[in-house]
């Protein structure tokens, strides 16, 4: 399908800066086949039914962003004749085990094999004296480039690896906040709790599961409480979720893959809820995706851990989703094709219209819609 189907405008000031406080104060968009409702998030307990099952991404998100001082040679020792060098800026992507990270770089093009990069705190990213010790002790994190991919993602070798390194990305990054939201001095403190699930639990993804972001412990409690079970699957979202569709149409789009797991327990528990006659919502279009790659054609789910670029846009039958709960998307994004897959094309145009008119808050830290399958 041509990409350009998926375009349409949206008003800067659409886009939010800052979650809704408390978080099931945002508002909820309930599309349905009989119309649009305009809702508030805390009454999704209303929009659930007894013997449902709410599924949720686990993923942690890691402080996945770091700025590096390029040095001349592979030793870590700078020069102190180099004068005034920018940073790099460098976002993890996927773990390649052994110290070795896939990231993307900002600027790439300043990076060559054999490189050597200094980490720096992200309140010293800009431009840098480099005084060769002030950067490059003993105890620095440093890294290697490895290797450049054809796709501009550079590979790294730390000189740390495992639980070290994991302090040391913690100590040195910065939640990965997505380009739209206007950040001028860096996340903040209080971007490190917002930017993150009340649930999540697995360390892995450089971008949040957005959708989850909205639910508090009291509002799973009072979801619960209503007999609808909650269940936990994990899926790392990569950096990859934040690259435009470059291409013309979606038939020559490479989708990005990213690594997901299923338990076998989790699994068998949901297929007794869809033989038992109950549905099963996807919290985010991480859920979903995962939930379609670990189901066969006839939608039974199967344990699943392994890499997944499944791509939905419309025309895809949907296997083991019955209802949608997502926050709202980019133009012309593997996102917004996916709920127009779920819902059906028209009636999200229509939906993101109305949400548009009515003030509604997009991206990340916005506000959803609950989405029934068309």
């Amino acid at each position: 399908m041509r990409v350009d189907l998926f375009d349409f405008h949206l008003p800067k000031d659409r886009i939010a800066t800052h979650p809704a406080r408390p978080r099931e104060s945002a508002r909820l968009l309930h599309v349905k086949d009989d119309g649009l409702s305009d809702l508030y998030i805390s009454d999704m307990v209303n929009l659930l039914k007894p013997k449902d099952v709410l599924v949720v991404n686990d993923t942690k998100v890691i402080p996945a962003r770091l700025f590096g001082i390029k040095t001349s040679d592979v030793s870590g020792v700078m020069p102190a004749s180099a004068g005034m060098t920018k940073t790099i800026e460098i976002l993890l992507h996927k773990d390649l085990g052994d110290g070795r990270w896939q990231v993307f770089a900002r600027p790439a093009k300043k990076l060559k094999a054999g490189d050597s990069l200094s980490f720096v705190m992200p309140a010293e990213a800009g431009i840098q004296e480099q005084s060769g010790s002030s950067f490059c002790g003993k105890d620095a994190l440093t890294a290697i480039v490895l290797d450049k991919l054809p796709s501009g993602e550079v590979i790294l070798r730390f000189n740390k690896k495992g639980n070290e390194l994991k302090a040391e990305i913690a100590t040195y990054g910065e939640p990965p906040l997505p380009p739209y939201i206007d950040r001028p001095d860096g996340a903040t403190a209080q971007d490190k709790e917002d930017y993150q699930t009340c649930y999540a639990a697995h360390d892995g993804s450089v971008a949040a599961p957005t959708a989850g972001l909205h639910f508090t412990p009291a509002l799973l409690a009072a979801i619960q409480a209503r007999g609808v079970a909650v269940e936990k699957v994990t899926l790392h979202v990569g950096a990859g979720t934040f690259q435009p569709v470059k291409a013309e149409d979606t038939d020559d789009h490479a989708m990005h893959s990213e690594w997901g797991e299923v338990s076998a327990e989790t699994a068998a528990r949901l297929n007794r809820v869809r033989a038992a006659g109950g549905r099963i919502i996807a919290v985010g279009t991480t859920s979903l995706r995962l939930l379609e790659s670990a189901a066969d054609e006839e939608g039974t789910l199967h344990p699943f851990g392994a890499e997944t670029d499944i791509f939905i846009t419309p025309g895809y039958r949907f296997r083991a989703v019955d209802c949608l709960m997502t926050n709202f998307h980019l133009p012309k994004s593997t996102l917004f094709m996916l709920v127009c897959a779920f819902a059906g094309m028209e009636r999200m145009k229509a939906a993101y219209d109305h949400a548009i008119a009515h003030g509604y808050r997009f991206y990340s830290y916005g506000d959803a819609c609950f989405l029934e399958k068309a």
